[in-house]
């Protein structure tokens, strides 16, 4: 039945495939900039920031006037119920099976198991000279790096390693125990290489309650201004949600307001269409300035074969959740084609993908379901926003992954109520997570300290992370798009039925 609603707007799909075209083509020569050249990458950067700036700016605005419409358009208030409650039903659904996806691919995987936590040298003498340290014989594994720490046992000092080349290690600033400067002796015996662990966590282990508590405080800002300046999207869709509906009940007097919010709805889609056509070459320069911040290719691919079988690892996940799950749910729940359906969101993908930012891609995301997909403005206008905030499955199966393969690599066995903590935190976590770039990071550590691991193997994921952020950051965006179809047919069952 509906398979004909996503096929009726091809002639728009067909008028944007320049756009697509162009996009793909940015990312490739973006990468090759960037890779090849990183320092005309990173000169390259200003002009993706301008473009993701022009994207936020656009943010509030967008989000406010399509809510407010979306939710004036409903005529009778009362129907705002229903399409809450499958909306958000939906989202807990898909966030659950991204996180238990991502659980049980990491715990058969297992790639923290082969990174190397260090060595114990209690025979080897060294001599330091400045920050360089010579061993008279070289070290097991020879790549440690920036991530790991070297102590001196005879004299309890250490340091931050910055790299380790056959029977040479470089040092930063020595310390003492206590975290004090420290000057060792020039020569002793015995030391040791290890991953840094605080002696206590930074913060206290925070239980699932704790977080879903923060989300549900953050529903009502103090000040709606504040808010919009800090880009706090949950609490601006409850107000928009509470204006649109009291607009409803104001019979004449509030048409010339809805009327407004209308035209600046429709003023905020044209906008979005300017910005769009300068989207190759800001998407250009967004790729191509983090990987010329990364060091191009010769810095970025030896971190990315390091950690290779945790790159693959959420990957995978990312992969089966996003063509497979997804894809499935909307096939047999939204009897909608799911090829179609992704052919139609296209373009606001490969934005996601180039601006790891949901927040950004909203325009594009309303764009793609209401133009290309046929979703009526009441659903899109309601499902996309609140799921650029709310919806996070690629978020929430990356910090499973993530958090246990910390525990791995710390050799820290994490038991079934472990697990469960795990599932619980990590996709309330994501519900809080800002649509932003590498977000992600920010709120592992509330997952981190709910199982008492140590926060500092966040560190371990600095280097590949803003690529995994791309890929999460695609696969929200497509739950987000894949959630509207859903939610669109269920309304359109319940209308029948009524």
């Amino acid at each position: 039945m509906a398979d004909c609603k996503a096929d009726a707007p091809d002639a728009a799909a067909n008028g944007s495939g320049y756009l697509v075209h162009g996009i793909i083509a940015a990312i490739v020569v973006g990468a090759v900039l960037g890779g090849l050249a990183p320092e005309i990458g990173v000169r390259l950067k200003v002009v993706g920031e301008l473009f993701l700036n022009a994207l936020m700016l656009i943010v509030v605005p967008l989000v406010m006037f399509s809510m407010i419409t979306g939710i004036t358009g409903l005529g009778d208030v009362r129907r705002l119920g229903s399409l809450g409650r499958q909306t958000v039903v939906y989202y807990a659904l898909t966030t659950s099976l991204a996180v238990l996806l991502g659980l049980g691919l990491v715990n058969v995987v297992r790639p923290g198991a082969h990174i190397p936590r260090g060595e114990e040298l209690p025979g080897v003498a060294y001599r330091i000279e400045g920050t360089r340290v010579g061993l008279d014989r070289p070290l097991v594994y020879p790549r440690y790096d920036r991530r790991y720490q070297v102590a001196l046992r005879d004299q309890e000092v250490h340091a931050l390693l910055v790299q380790a080349s056959g029977t040479e290690l470089e040092v930063q600033e020595w310390l003492t125990a206590d975290g004090e400067p420290a000057q060792p002796e020039a020569t002793g015996q015995g030391l040791e290489v290890s991953l840094p662990v605080a002696d206590k966590l930074k913060g206290k282990p925070r239980s699932a309650g704790a977080v879903l508590e923060e989300v549900v405080r953050g529903l009502i800002p103090r000040n709606i201004f504040a808010a919009m300046a800090e880009t706090q999207v949950l609490p601006l869709i409850i107000f928009s949600l509470v204006l649109g509906a009291v607009l409803t009940t104001l019979g004449e007097r509030g048409e010339p307001a809805i009327k407004l919010f209308e035209a600046l709805n429709d003023a905020i889609m044209g906008i979005v269409h300017l910005i769009m056509k300068v989207a190759p070459l800001g998407i250009l320069g967004l790729i191509a300035g983090r990987l010329g911040d990364a060091g191009g290719f010769a810095g970025f691919m030896p971190e990315l074969i390091g950690l290779g079988k945790y790159f693959l690892t959420v990957v995978a996940g990312l992969t089966i959740h996003g063509l497979v799950v997804l894809p499935l749910i909307l096939s047999v729940i939204g009897r909608r084609s799911p090829l179609v359906f992704a052919r139609n969101m296209s373009t606001a993908l490969l934005n996601a993908f180039s601006t790891a930012s949901s927040s950004a891609t909203i325009p594009l995301t309303l764009q793609g379901v209401r133009e290309r997909n046929g979703i009526s403005n009441r659903t899109a206008s309601f499902v996309v926003p609140l799921g650029a905030t709310i919806n996070m499955d690629g978020t929430a199966l990356y910090e499973a992954v993530a958090v246990l393969f910390i525990a791995q690599v710390y050799n820290v066995p994490l038991g079934a109520a472990a697990m469960v903590i795990v599932f619980l935190t990590a996709t309330l976590a994501s519900i809080g997570a800002a649509g932003i770039p590498e977000a992600g990071l920010v709120t592992m550590l509330i997952v981190l300290t709910a199982v008492n691991l140590p926060v500092e193997g966040v560190a371990l994921l600095l280097t590949i992370d803003w690529l995994l952020d791309r890929v999460r950051t695609t696969v929200n965006v497509w739950g987000d798009a894949v959630g509207s179809g859903v939610v669109e047919t269920l309304q359109e069952r319940a209308a029948t039925r009524g």
